[in-house]
């Protein structure tokens, strides 16, 4: 009995998570709108409610509604999972992603995770990395040249900018003495580890970009040259779970650069509370992705290659030689 009302607190932690989760592309989709609308000088979305503030509900019923095609010479069945496969990698990430120190709650000490795991960073790197078979599948198996494509230019960029990012991290790693995330937020206390790690956190931050196939590189999905690349031949519902992942992937991203790099909750106001801190410095991160989109102009593929295997690796490689020479 003991041991299935320890589940209790998990599975509400869970159901948490997974709510928010759903519901926070519905207004990251309206900020990202009004930042592009403001760059360019116009309004952008202003009908549907106030500001606009309807317009994402009003494009998830559209979503919802519309018909779901399948090209008829598609692999039916893979054509269906691969939303869900591109999907359910971020969804999992966020087991290991912690938001605050444990409080105390009805005399019961409660994490603010949904495991800290001893290995949670590592966790999130190889969980991270299985999202590229969605976009592989969904490029098969529309039986579209676009689409596929787009799915080999995906498996081409996952890799050259995966092991970059894997190196940039091992940085942090090596200061904090663990892998376990809330422990690297620890050990930041009192110099954040942007200060010490400043190489480290360009990789990481540039090699997630590449990873969450945002311009300037979007090359997968580029709408120039290859109609929507990889799910050029999805719409309605499995179009959405598409765009649901991209949007936590850039959550996630902007996790991590808070939590490995910017002292996650610590040093903040007194007055805020730490996972308010927290979040605040999330949405920063959030913005400044949204931000770049609409500045900076598309990488050609093989400079894209070439930042990811000339420039970020030796980069990532040098970090690692000089924080061990430090760390003597």
């Amino acid at each position: 009995m003991e041991n299935v009302l320890s589940l209790v607190p998990v599975l509400i932690k869970m159901a948490i998570v997974v709510g928010v989760l759903l519901l926070l592309p519905l207004p990251l989709t309206w900020l990202e709108r009004k930042i592009a609308a403001h760059i360019q000088q116009r309004p952008g979305p202003m009908r549907v409610g106030w500001h606009g503030l309807l317009q994402p509900l009003a494009d998830a019923i559209k979503l919802l509604t519309k018909e779901d095609h399948i090209p008829a010479e598609a692999d039916r069945m893979l054509f269906s999972i691969a939303p869900v496969v591109a999907l359910v990698p971020p969804f999992l990430v966020f087991v290991a992603i912690p938001i605050g120190d444990p409080i105390q709650m009805f005399g019961t000490e409660i994490a603010l995770s949904i495991s800290d795991l001893n290995v949670g960073l590592l966790f999130i790197l190889a969980v991270s990395g299985i999202g590229v078979f969605g976009t592989i599948l969904a490029g098969w198996a529309s039986n579209s040249k676009y689409a596929v494509l787009g799915s080999l230019r995906s498996i081409a960029q996952m890799i050259s900018y995966e092991i970059p990012m894997g190196f940039s991290v091992i940085g942090v790693v090596m200061l904090a003495g663990s892998m376990q995330l809330s422990q690297i937020v620890s050990s930041q206390q009192g110099l954040w580890n942007v200060v010490v790690q400043p190489i480290g956190f360009f990789v990481f931050f540039v090699s997630g970009l590449a990873e969450a196939q945002r311009i300037p590189f979007d090359l997968p999905e580029a709408e120039g040259d290859l109609g929507a690349g990889y799910h050029t031949e999805y719409s309605g519902i499995r179009f959405s779970l598409f765009m649901l992942a991209e949007y936590l992937v850039v959550v996630v991203l902007a996790f991590l650069n808070v939590l490995l790099f910017f002292g996650g909750w610590l040093g903040g106001p007194a007055f805020l509370p730490a996972t308010i801190w927290l979040l605040l410095k999330v949405g920063f991160f959030i913005w400044v992705f949204m931000w770049l989109r609409f500045t900076f102009p598309r990488y050609r593929y093989d400079q894209l290659m070439a930042i990811g295997w000339k420039l970020l690796l030796p980069l990532s490689l040098l970090n690692i030689l000089v924080s061990g020479f430090v760390m003597l």
